[in-house]
């Protein structure tokens, strides 16, 4: 009877194991095509075989000198970290006040903020845009930043480990003395050192891969992200692969570099999103 149940954990477990395998080959062989397409001589980029004969950095070399790469990515990067910064900033603030404190309309209020969750960016982005426009904040750093500078799901992720967190210690230091501003700070954000991490990481990875905003409000290719700047490999004459195939490689290159340094955490941010 032992010996049974044995052979059926262990054929589970095989099972278990071969979907993962089969999940992750279907994950990763598009990361793999993308990079050896990269590295393809222009004569083979429509080569069918699976390793390339011969290998070129010639489309990282077009890339980098035809196109404003090194701008782009410092665009991105200074975009997603600035909306990261401020996100958490204020989704903390936010989270804060709906967790700890009562006032009248509280519950109301914040059912208003997860509906604007639930609210498609295609509904708000005409007023975002023409407010943007008015500002004069096209083609700006404050243009990509500011309009996003407020995130429900943040608010709502944080919350929810507001509320957990020992009513007992904030208690101790309301008799201490202590501010609320001090409380939230000195307190309560050192302890949440775990989830705003892995909220961190997630914002920054939704941010650096974000389309369609910057599309909106930047026109100039020196003022724009790498992910608009991969479309101008795909014109109305023909599709540049080998260069396109290169510019993306170099756009997966920082979110690569978080996730092997930071592997833990980066699964973490995806667990907790799920949990909360």
């Amino acid at each position: 009877m032992l010996t049974r149940v044995t052979s059926r954990l262990r054929l589970e477990q095989v099972s278990a194991h071969g979907v993962l395998l089969i999940l992750a080959f279907f994950s990763l062989f598009p990361i793999y095509w993308m990079f050896v397409t990269a590295v393809r001589p222009a004569n083979e980029v429509f080569g069918g075989s699976l390793f390339p004969t011969t290998t070129s950095l010639e489309n990282f070399s077009y890339v980098w000198n035809r196109t404003p790469m090194a701008k782009m990515l410092t665009n991105t990067f200074l975009m997603a970290l600035a909306n990261t910064v401020g996100q958490l900033f204020t989704s903390i603030l936010a989270a804060y006040a709906f967790a700890r404190w009562r006032f009248p309309g509280d519950r109301v209020l914040f059912l208003i903020f997860i509906g604007t969750w639930l609210i498609p960016f295609q509904v708000t982005m005409i007023p975002n845009y023409v407010l943007v426009a008015r500002l004069g904040w096209l083609n700006s750093l404050a243009g990509l930043v500011v309009p996003q500078l407020a995130a429900a799901f943040a608010i709502v992720l944080l919350r929810g480990y507001m509320k957990g967190f020992p009513v007992a210690v904030l208690d101790a230091a309301r008799i201490d003395g202590a501010s609320s501003w001090r409380t939230l700070w000195s307190i309560m954000v050192p302890n949440l050192r775990a989830p705003l991490s892995a909220l961190g990481i997630l914002l920054f990875i939704s941010h650096w891969n974000e389309y369609f905003w910057p599309l909106l409000v930047t026109n100039k290719v020196e003022n724009t992200v790498i992910q608009v700047g991969l479309q101008f490999f795909l014109t109305q004459e023909g599709n540049q692969w080998g260069p396109l195939m290169a510019a993306s490689t170099l756009a997966s290159l920082p979110i690569f570099a978080i996730y092997i340094v930071l592997q833990r955490q980066v699964i973490d941010a995806f667990v907790r999103s799920g949990i909360r």
